[in-house]
């Protein structure tokens, strides 16, 4: 297809999937998906997937659609390997609506107006990542909802790509292996319920980043910890020598850490410990933290840190008693580039040396799906959609990015082939 019938094609699939809402809910991953509307887009994709004639399409009971495209290669072609690409079905719940209502506009300058009567701007000052996009054409929100492009943008590109792969057999290329996944927001529970038995790749790719040559595979190390502190209730009127106050003890505990390695104290591939919420009642008081960091012996002298700081607060208090519980969340993708895998990388920067594309290199200070199933044995570093503002209602699209996002998809799928050569 030409530019203009790509970004079309691109546009289309675009606008019709940020339609069904499939907002994800935090819920510790007790039951995934965690809701019901994940599911219309999950069968919508499967049906489409059918249609194109990929073949193996499954739909798991965790809402896990996967499915792959056969080789096709020239007689007597040599072994080229197996790609994966994943994204995810959920759009993040930031307390907004959940439906989309999507405008398309050419960028002249200055403020956008996303919903006159409602007063909501984005202002141009307030938001300086809009200038690069003068004169081109943007997708955005009326102020009242996230985008969406967070991820649906790279649902687009991956099932715009394989659609071009089968309208033309001059493309050749290896299995492609595809992964939507549900719940990534809320702690990527749909990538931690793959069967990757039908997901045998060699390598492979999130799309779930932002502008326009993002490349991401260094990502934090993630964690968390539960720490629940019992104490013991007294009446005021007899409490002395007797209450033990759970809530004290939990600021107590808090206040064991250095305050200086935190979210907001931290940048970079700088690593922190982050009391989220403190619960208490009478009796008992929850603390809940993140741990993360880019290096894995920093993330593991972390852990230890909390553990220590536990027995201190024992100390302290001996009539107290403590409970900790942790759990690893995803690892930092970095850590499973070997000199087998890292073409996965390479391939990337020389796909983008050949379109053009300046190259915008990032520690993450998150995690991608590709977070966890780099933990697997499969690399899977990540890339740029395009969109900006993630989990805003100031979330945008650039067109042309987005078919940049594409046109890199297809590279680096017929890079593949071209170095089995």
């Amino acid at each position: 297809m030409k530019t203009n019938a790509i970004e079309e094609a691109l546009v289309e699939r675009f606008l019709r999937y940020i339609k069904i809402p499939s907002q994800s809910k935090a819920n510790g991953g007790k039951a995934v998906p965690s809701t019901e509307e994940q599911w219309d887009m999950a069968r919508l994709l499967q049906s489409e997937l059918e249609e194109l004639g990929v073949q193996d399409v499954s739909l798991s009971d965790k809402c896990v659609l996967t499915g792959r495209l056969p080789a096709n290669l020239p007689p007597d072609a040599p072994h080229v390997p197996a790609i994966g690409f994943c994204a995810h079905i959920d759009t993040v719940d930031v307390s907004l609506s959940p439906v989309v209502k999507p405008r398309r506009l050419h960028y002249e300058g200055g403020d956008i107006v996303l919903h006159a009567e409602k007063e909501i701007v984005m202002r141009a000052a307030e938001h300086p990542e809009l200038a690069p996009y003068v004169d081109q054409e943007l997708i955005v929100t009326d102020g009242t909802s996230v985008l969406g492009a967070d991820n649906k943008a790279a649902i687009a590109n991956i099932m715009t790509a394989l659609a071009s792969l089968t309208d033309d057999a001059s493309l050749w290329h290896g299995d492609i292996y595809v992964a939507f996944v549900p719940d990534e927001e809320c702690g990527l529970w749909g990538s931690k319920n793959m069967d990757f038995s039908k997901f045998p790749v060699d390598y492979a790719y999130t799309i779930d980043c932002c502008a326009l040559g993002e490349v991401v595979y260094e990502t934090f190390n993630a964690g968390s910890a539960e720490v629940t502190i019992h104490g013991v209730s007294a009446h005021p009127m007899s409490a002395k020598g007797v209450l033990v106050n759970p809530t004290l003890l939990a600021v107590d505990f808090v206040n064991l850490f250095d305050r200086r390695e935190t979210p907001e104290c931290t940048e970079g591939t700088e690593g922190y410990i982050w009391c989220q919420t403190i619960r208490s009642n009478p009796t008992t008081a929850t603390v809940e933290l993140n741990i993360r960091d880019h290096d894995k012996a920093r993330y593991e002298a972390r852990k230890r840190l909390i553990l220590e700081n536990v027995e201190k607060l024992r100390q302290m208090e001996t009539r107290c008693r403590v409970e900790c519980r942790m759990e690893d969340t995803y690892g930092n993708i970095a850590d499973a580039v070997t000199d087998d895998n890292r073409q996965a990388i390479d391939h990337i920067y020389e796909a983008m040396r050949r379109l053009g594309i300046t190259p915008k290199t990032i520690a993450m200070r998150g995690g991608t799906d590709g977070s966890f199933i780099s933990t697997k044995g499969i690399l899977t570093p990540n890339y740029f959609t395009g969109g900006l503002n993630f989990h805003s209602n100031c979330e945008f699209l650039p067109i042309p990015s987005l078919r940049k996002s594409y046109e890199l998809t297809m590279a680096l799928i017929a890079l593949a082939y071209e170095k089995a050569q």
